[in-house]
């Protein structure tokens, strides 16, 4: 994006996945960006960090608001910002994307339109139910109804719509299923006709309810919308469910790891079904005084061997080095690397890992480097956080090397324990979390710190905690904090399959079912 434009683009129904190519690059690199309240934090995430961020509430706003919201987009494109207008669904299916578009038109404002992918498609599919299927008529028709807030049924020529052979979709406000089902059978569509209500489509907290015209406005949740599909297709939901099969779906799992270090995590979790709440309790900073990092950077190229023992700190490290040097300083060298996601991440910088031991502790990797090599007398240098382990520096030296620790990075305490509209302490309080997921000893403390010690303890008692290592549950199990799941390899992906296969088993029941 060059010059000042408004990009209105489709997010989709509420995966933050189903954005389109060409809509995230225009997300990424917006000045401003302008959303719908429905529109998932995992998304906002994307935007640059110093973009401007304005919330304009609801999918289908009232006039009186709609002309606010364009009068801010030709405001801000005129400032000679790029923005991007983001909506819920797709901007030309029942929404304000088309007015907004030829406001925008009339003032002389460049823009553009981004598809998304609509509700009536989207949701449907998530839900396991297809809107057209071959025998199960040829007539797709969707009826408007989601923004009404009195519980008569939209305006639309009923009689028409009831004998139509195929499939209707209509979003039904919160009070207008029992109309619309009403309407449909008083104008001759069939009572037995199959019927399916799909709630919260897309996302962790999707739920679908399944019956006939005769029974489903009676199975409607109260004072919530939803999405109403009538017709054969309905039937085929037990057949082709798969979203809301998955095995973590429905599970709400809190995530304490730096938001700059969640992202794989969050990813895993959320193609596994679960929700996936960011609540880092620990952020990342460069050390205060970098003179001492610069110096172990500089002299890199003399020391036997230089050890990681975490991703953070080969990025921390090598962030300085490249900024300083060369990627040729670390030739002389050899390279340990405390487990795969360490050694994958050097490999980003074109540097391969000369030992890798296969349990992931300092522990084991001293006894690694001592199997490797006669380690006395040798120069090792150790980059990792401020508030690192001793151990592996104090085997090393009583193995007789020459150990040299400098601090890569800082570890804080976050500042707030809060992810969008989500209370962690409130939904823990409330036993709305299924697991909360430990992936460092600095999280676990950075934890009872934020919420206090006793506190942290009562409020994760009734929930399961999972470590992914021995020295992360050691540091909970010293706060009171016991460990319920931790996996046998200490990786993330391995912390995933480790959660999943707890809550296979029969007897795991969802705190938040």
């Amino acid at each position: 994006m060059t010059s000042p434009c408004v990009y209105i683009v489709g997010a989709g129904p509420g995966d933050s996945g189903l954005i389109s190519v060409r809509g995230r690059r225009y997300l990424e690199s917006a000045d401003v960006v302008v959303y719908d309240h429905r529109i998932q934090a995992g998304l906002l995430r994307l935007a640059r960090p110093d973009a401007e961020r304005i919330d304009v509430g609801a999918a289908a706003p009232r006039p009186f608001d709609q002309e606010a919201i364009s009068l801010l987009l030709v405001e801000k494109a005129r400032e000679g910002k790029s923005v991007v207008r983001l909506k819920w669904g797709d901007p030309f299916v029942f929404d304000s994307g088309g007015k907004e578009a030829l406001f925008l038109h009339e003032q002389g404002v460049p823009f553009e339109v981004v598809p998304g992918i609509p509700a009536a498609i989207g949701v449907p599919a998530y839900a396991g139910v297809p809107v057209t299927y071959p025998d199960a008529g040829d007539v797709v028709v969707l009826v408007r109804g989601h923004e009404s807030e009195h519980d008569a049924a939209p305006h639309v020529d009923w009689e028409r719509l009831a004998g139509i052979d195929g499939t209707l979709v209509c979003f039904a406000g919160a009070k207008q299923v029992e109309a619309i089902v009403h309407a449909l059978v008083e104008h001759g569509r069939s009572r037995d006709e199959s019927a399916v209500l799909i709630y919260n489509g897309t996302t962790p907290a999707q739920e679908t309810i399944t019956g006939t015209l005769a029974d489903i406005s009676a199975r409607a949740r109260t004072g919530r919308q939803a999405m109403l599909l009538v017709g054969r297709v309905a039937g085929l939901r037990e057949h082709l469910r798969w979203y809301d099969a998955r095995p973590l779906f429905g599970r709400r799992v809190v995530v304490t790891r730096a938001a700059e270090q969640a992202g794989e995590l969050v990813d895993m979790l959320e193609e596994r079904g679960a929700e996936a709440i960011l609540a880092p309790t620990i952020r990342l900073a460069p050390p205060e005084d970098l003179e001492a990092l610069d110096r172990a950077c500089a002299e890199a190229g003399s020391y036997d061997w230089i050890v990681f023992t975490s991703a953070n700190g080969v990025e921390h490290f090598m962030r300085r080095l490249l900024a300083n040097g060369d990627i040729r300083d670390l030739k002389g060298p050899r390279i340990c690397t405390i487990g795969p996601v360490t050694a994958q991440q050097l490999s980003r910088y074109g540097v391969r890992a000369d030992l890798t031991p296969e349990e992931y502790r300092a522990e084991a990797v001293a006894e690694a480097l001592k199997a490797r090599d006669q380690i006395r007398g040798r120069r090792i240098l150790l980059p990792r956080a401020d508030i690192a382990r001793e151990v592996l520096a104090e085997e090393l030296r009583d193995a007789g090397a020459v150990v040299t620790e400098v601090a890569a990075y800082r570890t804080l305490v976050a500042a707030a324990d809060r992810d969008g509209d989500h209370d962690v302490y409130r939904m823990l309080l409330d036993r709305q979390i299924d697991a909360v997921t430990f992936t460092s000893a600095s999280t676990v403390r950075n934890f009872a710190k934020i919420f206090g010690a006793e506190q942290a303890a009562d409020l994760l008692r009734t929930t399961v905690v999972a470590s992914i290592g021995p020295v992360t549950a050691e540091a909970a199990q010293q706060l009171g904090i016991a460990t319920t799941v931790m996996p046998k390899r200490y990786t993330t992906p391995d912390l995933v399959d480790a959660l999943v296969q707890h809550f296979q088993q029969p007897s795991t029941v969802s705190l938040t079912s």
